[in-house]
């Protein structure tokens, strides 16, 4: 049972990072801002996803 609740966490925490990255990518900020976001978020995705949320670019 652990697996199983294991794999599903991840495959949440996976599409939450994805979700993160698609924002992102799909935001206002300038090219080189887009793209250190989105090395922060899949090199450190649970600090990177706590900071983006917080002074990430917003709209």
């Amino acid at each position: 049972m652990g697996i199983e609740v294991g794999g599903l966490l991840g495959l949440i925490w996976l599409i939450i990072v994805i979700w993160a990255i698609v924002k992102v990518a799909k935001s206002t900020a300038g090219g080189l801002s887009k793209l250190i976001w989105i090395l922060v978020l899949l090199f450190f995705p649970l600090i990177g996803l706590i900071v983006w949320l917080l002074f990430g670019p917003k709209g």
